[in-house]
This record gives structure tokens, C-alpha cells and sequence, in this order.
């Protein structure tokens, strides 16, 4: 029976082509205008790390301007922690069962031959990021302790750079240059695009590629490499030290600190270690303001740094109020496409069709005409999310339309059409055929 709907929806369909394609139009319109921001909305609300997300803790500690307004969350602490503060944590015996430390900068790529070099992201940290952030080899592994201990010349490259410069072949073992060093690569990540890249929010990051390079803390601050990224500093350097020493025992914050904590008695003994070192600086004159400490997990720590933003829902809502102007434009369509078939609803019911049977056949009209506005609108946001990606290059991980999203469009789509069809379908199945057949 159901196929026998189908075949008269489309038989309709047909005989209405243009009242039909301006409802198509109608709900392609509403639901690519609406998927288009609600996508992005759902990649960037997203949980980047859902297995982990609530046992990897940020790390936070006040050390600001004892003048600045008092704190009332972790929002108006400092996201990020100075170096001197972070490589205690990372060389102290916390509860913490891994712990990693790093910061962002460029390198310059030296290849072999005749190829220009180039400028490629890297990430300073430790070899305990790979275990805690679970990020997927496919070829070696990441260095161990003793490269960090050492400052070792040894690299983890990223799946795009080793196509680039091994053409995918497993490149474990070969050195490259960077800058005027050779490194030598322990191990290729696959692709890894945590979204939003929650290891480091900077606001001008929060949505990057990922590094292609990672390369010991510790090699990294012999080198010099300059933090890429915000650096916030209260207090002057000491000028009675040389720069670099004076920045890294300055009160600059531009590092990243997380713990992985499994268990809320471990979280809870972590906080009490992060106060108690705070009680001890301040002996020393630093942490002149009260003792704020903070540990937030992956999706608390998203929601301190405002990763969406409340600009974000309101556009989401804008688009949703659209999408119901466009309903009730198909409600009047569909009110003047059934009502305009009166007579041949008579005839049916005459020859004894029931009106639950035409209220079903014609509310299959109506999902039919949703399925295909739902098609539409998927075109539609398509076209818009590359809008997003033209005029934005940094929100590239955020506008391409995952199964999920393609399913609740024409998911949306036919529940759209049904409920607009829902008043003009009772309407014309409610019709006594009597007086339709004398009007014939």
C-alpha cells in the first residue's frame, strides 16, 4: 500500500510542478539556511575527546596583576601558565598519572632537492601529550623520557608532511632540517584534528590544523623558539638578566599545562597540590593576589574560554525563526495544492476510500515534497558552509557536512513538511464528497 502512496504522491507532484517546486524551494531555503550555521554550532560545541574528555584537566593558577578586579572564575584567570611555573609541575611528583607542558611556534622546513623550504606549525611538549591526548601512529612511536631528559634532536612529524616529503613511505629513522638543525623523526601521527583543538583555545587557534611537528619541550627552549600565540606579561623582565633568562623567570604566561586525572580523589588531591605550591611562592613574594587555583576538564575548559560564543546561538536562532517563516509559506502552498484537488478527494472517498486512507496518502505527498526540500537544503548549506570557508580560513574544520548532519537535514526536512501539511491534509480529508460531487 505504501508503494501504491508513493506512486499517486508523485503522479501529484507531477501534475503541479510549479506549486510543487516552489514548496521544494520553500523548505530548501529554510533548512539550508538553518543547517548551515547549525553546523557549524555542532562542530563547535562539539566534544573534541569524548572518551578522555572528563578525566584531562587545564590547569590554571592566578598569578596576575594583584591590582586587576578580583577573581570570580576560572574565565578571568590567565588560560595559559609562565615556564617557570609549568616545568615545576611537570618535574614535581604530583597525583596527576601523566602530566605534559608545551607551547606552540614555526620552524623552517629544509627539504632535500630542489623544493623551496617552507614554514610549518610545531608543538613544543613533552612525550607524554601522545598517551594523554590518544593521538593514532601509523608509523614508530613518540620518543621516550630520555629524549626529554637529554634535549634530544628527535621529531613525531604529522601524516601531511611525511607525504610531502617521503611521499607517505615510513619515514622512522630519516632526518630532515629545521632551521640549521637536523632531527630525526621517532614516529608519523595519522591524521589527528581534535575539533575545537581544545590543547590550546587561543582564540586565534582554537579552529587550526593541527601541528605537523612536535619536538621535545626541552630542545625547544634551547633553541629559542618563540611562543606562537598570545603572551601575557604584568611585571617588566628583570633587566639586570639577559632577555631569554629574564623572560622565563618572568611572570609572562604563554604555556600550556594539563594533568590527567582518572578519578575525582585524584582531581581533588591535584587541587590541593596546586594550592599548596602557590602558599609556597607567595613566601616568596610572588601570587600577590588571593589563592585562585583551577582544574577544568575538556568541556569545562571549552566553556571558560568561550569557544562558542553567544553571537554563535544567535544566529543559530535567526536561522531556526527562518526556517519557520518557511513553513508556514508552505502551509499556504499546500492549503491552495489541496484544496485545488477537492474534486478528485470527493471521487476517492466516493468509491470508498476511508479518510484515514486519503489523510495518509496525501500526508505521503507531503513527506515526499519533504524529502526532496530536504535535498535541496543540503545543497543550499553546502554551498553556504563553502561561503564560510571562502570568507573565514580559519573555521575550516567546521564547515563540511558529517553523516550526522546530512540525516538531521532531511530528518528536519520531512518533519517540516509534515507538520506544515498537517492542518491543509485534515482540511481536504475532512471534506464531505456529497457537495464536492455536485460542484463537479
Amino acid at each position: 500500500m505504501f508503494s501504491y502512496y508513493i506512486r499517486l504522491a508523485l503522479t501529484s507532484i507531477r501534475r503541479t510542478p510549479v506549486l510543487s517546486a516552489l514548496m521544494v524551494l520553500a523548505l530548501g531555503l529554510g533548512i539550508g539556511a538553518f543547517m548551515t550555521t547549525f553546523t557549524v554550532y555542532y562542530l563547535m560545541s562539539g566534544d573534541p575527546i569524548p572518551h578522555k574528555s572528563d578525566v584531562l584537566y587545564a590547569v590554571q593558577l592566578d598569578n596576575w596583576d594583584p591590582n586587576d578586579d578580583p577573581t570570580e572564575s576560572a574565565s578571568d584567570v590567565q588560560p595559559q601558565l609562565t615556564y617557570q611555573d609549568g616545568q615545576h609541575l611537570m618535574n614535581a611528583d604530583t597525583p596527576a598519572i601523566r602530566q605534559v607542558h608545551m607551547y606552540g611556534s614555526d620552524m623552517v622546513v629544509v627539504p632535500e632537492g630542489d623544493d623551496p623550504p617552507f614554514n610549518e606549525n610545531v608543538r613544543a611538549t613533552y612525550q607524554t601529550f601522545f598517551s594523554m591526548f590518544d593521538v593514532p601512529f601509523i608509523y614508530g612511536s613518540p620518543w621516550d623520557k630520555r629524549a626529554d631528559d637529554d634535549h634530544a634532536s628527535v621529531i613525531v612529524i604529522g601524516r601531511k608532511l611525511n607525504d610531502r616529503l617521503f611521499n607517505g613511505e615510513n619515514s622512522v629513522g630519516k632526518s630532515i632540517q629545521l632551521n640549521d638543525g637536523f632531527y630525526q623523526i621517532t614516529g608519523v601521527i595519522d591524521d589527528w584534528q581534535p575539533t575545537p583543538r581544545f590543547y590550546h583555545v587561543d582564540a586565534g587557534r582554537r579552529f587550526s590544523d593541527s601541528e605537523q611537528i612536535f619536538l621535545p619541550f626541552t630542545r625547544a627552549i634551547d633553541l629559542v623558539l618563540g611562543p606562537n600565540g598570545n603572551t601575557n606579561c604584568w611585571a617588566p623582565l628583570d633587566d639586570s638578566l639577559p632577555v631569554i633568562e629574564a623572560f622565563l623567570k618572568s611572570e609572562c604566561v604563554w604555556t600550556q599545562f594539563w594533568a590527567e586525572l582518572e578519578t575525582p580523589e585524584q582531581a581533588a588531591a591535584y587541587k590541593d597540590y596546586l594550592d599548596n605550591y602557590v602558599r609556597d611562592q607567595k613566601q616568596i613574594g610572588r601570587f600577590q593576589r588571593p589563592l585562585n587555583t583551577f582544574i577544568s576538564n575538556v568541556r569545562e575548559w571549552l566553556v571558560v574560554n568561550r569557544v562558542v560564543t553567544n553571537d554563535n546561538r544567535v544566529l543559530v536562532r535567526l536561522s531556526f525563526l527562518f526556517l519557520l517563516v518557511c513553513v508556514l509559506n508552505t502551509v499556504g502552498l499546500l492549503m491552495a495544492k489541496f484544496l485545488g484537488k477537492s474534486g478528485e478527494v470527493a471521487v476517492r472517498r466516493a468509491m470508498g476510500a476511508s479518510r484515514q486512507a486519503v489523510f495518509i496518502q496525501n500526508l505521503v505527498e507531503v513527506a515526499t515534497i519533504g524529502v526532496a526540500g530536504g535535498v535541496a537544503g543540503i545543497g543550499l548549506a553546502w554551498l553556504g558552509l563553502k561561503g564560510i570557508e571562502n570568507l573565514y580560513r580559519g573555521y575550516q574544520h567546521l564547515v563540511h557536512l558529517d553523516p550526522v548532519m546530512l540525516a538531521t537535514a532531511v530528518c528536519l526536512a520531512v518533519i517540516s513538511a509534515i507538520l506544515a501539511g498537517l492542518y491543509p491534509v485534515w482540511r481536504v480529508s475532512r471534506q464531505a464528497p456529497a457537495g464536492l460531487l455536485k460542484a463537479l
